[in-house]
């Protein structure tokens, strides 16, 4: 079964947390499959229930079945001596010789015709189908909701760990200061400054804390908070980037996404559902057959043993159905309008997701062709002019405050990247095996 799939790649990869948690240490590092693992292995049968899958294949095993039988038993003529000198052919003629009870054992058989069961088996097996493809969407976007959370956590903790260099950094640079103004090397104004940065860099580190466990927050409440879930860290982990598609066209990936999106096909297996739900009430016209047979044992009658067969069929003259087959066709509708949203959605998002991914690759490539080694560069220079008193301290802080706004932008394209070629993968319905990669 498709559920059972999923519960045993979860579980498998659950076990992999083990090996790269230390349950001792106070930071928990976790990677993103490691997150996955445990959201599917604390969350797995809750969307399954949600689906009703299983209620699902409960209805199609009561849409193929066949009506029971009825045996139906009458004994009549219940008195102390029933048809004494009974005239019937087998019994016997003495008027002091009682001849039985009179008896009557009967078969009733339902018998649907015009193929109605045929119809309600396909259309259960529609419904069936479109509960699996839900389940499949819903497994392609939480594991999406997952990673967002997960980069989310690692986006902070790089803001923390620039904040805390930077921090660290202005706290060297004060205690160097104190004692370059003991020597008159710089104008006490100077010192001032550069020491209330350090507290402003101290107290952006402090709320970039608060962002932290926020996000920790965030990805344990996903998760269903398990165990230790506030100490974990995200492993930095960036996602090996292959071809899905950003190299097409437009039109090539939305023709794939048409062809792979679980939440269409199933709007689309609905709309089958209901169109054989229509051709059903259609066909409700055409009366079932009862047919019944049986043995009759009756000693009032000229022969005493006989057999009879008989035939029930209702007769539609007043009411044809035609309230089921309006309502169904309203239906069919509704479901073929719904296929046309989805596919409307689908076409959106896909050119939404794909000028996502080429925006961010390029901006993250900027980063990496040059501008990073430039801010660095332009901080290191600041630092030994300020040093030398070649250099204001309103310059040198200004590169300072350059170098982090430059970090910080960096970072966020570096998960806005990895975020972009999720959600690219999300949008077109392509399964990716996390792999680690540097970005």
């Amino acid at each position: 079964m498709e559920n059972n799939r999923f519960k045993v790649l979860a579980m498998a990869l659950l076990l992999s947390l083990f090996s790269s948690v230390d349950v001792y240490g106070q930071d928990l590092e976790i990677a993103l499959d490691d997150a996955l693992a445990m959201f599917y292995q604390r969350n797995l049968d809750l969307i399954v229930a949600q689906y009703n899958i299983d209620q699902a294949k409960a209805d199609e095993i009561i849409a193929s079945a066949i009506p029971n039988p009825t045996l139906a038993v009458q004994i009549g003529e219940i008195t102390d001596n029933p048809n004494m000198g009974s005239s019937a052919v087998g019994c016997n003629h003495d008027p002091n010789v009682s001849c039985g009870l009179a008896q009557n054992y009967s078969f009733i058989q339902l018998i649907e015709v015009a193929g109605k069961r045929g119809l309600r088996i396909e259309s259960s097996g529609f419904a069936t189908q479109a509960a699996e493809s839900d389940f499949r969407d819903a497994l392609r976007i939480f594991s999406n909701l997952v990673s967002d959370a997960y980069y989310d956590l690692l986006l902070m903790q790089k803001n923390h760990w620039l904040a805390a260099e930077i921090f660290q950094h202005y706290q060297q640079l004060t205690s160097a200061n104190q004692l370059r103004l003991k020597s008159g090397d710089i104008a006490e104004s100077d010192f001032l400054r550069v020491k209330m940065e350090a507290t402003r860099a101290e107290s952006e580190l402090d709320n970039i804390q608060a962002a932290v466990e926020q996000a920790q927050a965030k990805l344990a409440m996903i998760l269903r908070w398990p165990d230790n879930s506030l100490k974990f860290v995200a492993k930095e982990q960036w996602p090996t980037v292959k071809e899905i598609g950003q190299q097409q066209s437009k039109e090539q990936l939305i023709e794939l996404a048409l062809q792979k999106r679980p939440d269409l096909l199933a709007d689309k297996q609905r709309a089958e559902q209901a169109d054989k739900q229509l051709e059903l009430a259609r066909r409700l016209k055409y009366p079932d057959v009862t047919v019944n047979a049986g043995y009759a044992r009756d000693p009032s009658n000229n022969a005493l043993n006989s057999f009879f067969v008989g035939v029930n069929v209702p007769v539609p003259v007043f009411y044809q159905y035609q309230g089921e087959s309006d309502k169904a066709a309203v239906a069919l509708n509704q479901n073929r309008l719904a296929v046309e949203q989805t596919e409307l959605n689908i076409r959106s998002e896909v050119v939404g997701a794909l000028a996502s991914w080429q925006s961010a690759d390029k901006i993250l490539k900027r980063f990496n062709e040059g501008l990073l080694d430039d801010a660095q560069a332009v901080r290191q220079s600041a630092e030994l002019a300020y040093s030398k008193g070649a250099t204001s301290v309103l310059d040198f802080i200004e590169a300072q405050r350059s170098y982090k706004n430059i970090m910080r932008d960096y970072y966020a394209a570096m998960i806005n990247r990895t975020n972009a070629y999720y959600d690219l993968a999300k949008t077109l319905a392509v399964e990716l095996n996390v792999s680690q990669s540097k970005p």
